[in-house]
């Protein structure tokens, strides 16, 4: 099944909040992680999850509004351009229950062969679920 983009749905626990009073900026990473492993598993055939593994290499994050505890946040990650070599960039918005805007991020990921740990081409038949058609 095609699927172009992912949404999770994610709540901020007691253990996710800060001196601040809101969600520390680790767990936003940690997050990242979860929509964007999320996402591979929905849409990569067992072949390729059973093959690779992904690698972060940049993380790009603009924290434009808090979330405190109790809120429920919804990420949504999309992969926009086509792949270069082992890596793509993948792009994820976190909102709140209201629509707003909380969290931006475009994440540089690099494809592995789990076999022997190296960096591997990602081909078109890679890339092909995670982009839309048009």
């Amino acid at each position: 099944m095609t699927t172009p983009d992912y949404t999770l749905q994610l709540t901020a626990e007691p253990g996710h909040i800060d001196e601040l009073g809101h969600v520390n900026n680790a767990v936003w990473v940690q997050w990242i992680q979860a929509v964007a492993t999320g996402h591979w598993y929905a849409a990569a055939p067992e072949q390729y999850r059973d093959a690779f593994v992904w690698v972060v290499i940049r993380h790009e994050i603009d924290y434009l509004r808090p979330a405190l505890v109790g809120d429920i946040v919804t990420g949504r990650t999309w992969v926009a351009d086509a792949p270069k070599g082992a890596r793509f960039d993948r792009f994820m918005e976190f909102t709140g229950a209201d629509g707003k805007l909380l969290v931006r991020a475009k994440t540089t990921w690099a494809m592995l062969d789990k076999a022997t740990g190296r960096p591997q081409r990602i081909t078109t038949e890679i890339v092909a679920p995670f982009l839309s058609a048009a």
